[in-house]
């Protein structure tokens, strides 16, 4: 049976780790779509994400999980005012 591309983003991009604040979906999904951008996948849309978060057992905002790889490096950036695309 082929991995899902949800199963394949939590062991690329996370890693458990319960000495970190669980991660809020808002973070966890920017994690997400980094990662299918690297990865040339088509993003489920948030509320999909959700669903096969919890599906995989992983419910934003209680899991404790740290960011992890190229998507955490990609999103860190991204998300950093002076490194964005928005920045003025």
């Amino acid at each position: 049976m082929p991995t899902s591309h949800i199963t394949q983003f939590l062991l690329e991009a996370t890693i458990p780790d319960q000495t970190q604040e669980p991660l809020g979906s808002d973070c966890l999904y920017g994690l997400y779509t980094s990662w299918c951008i690297l990865h040339r996948i088509s993003p489920l849309e948030a509320r999909h994400f959700r669903d096969a978060l919890q599906h995989h057992g992983v419910e934003p905002g209680k899991t404790r999980r740290r960011i992890a790889g190229p998507a955490a490096a990609d999103y860190i950036i991204s998300s950093y005012p002076p490194f964005s695309s928005n920045a003025s």
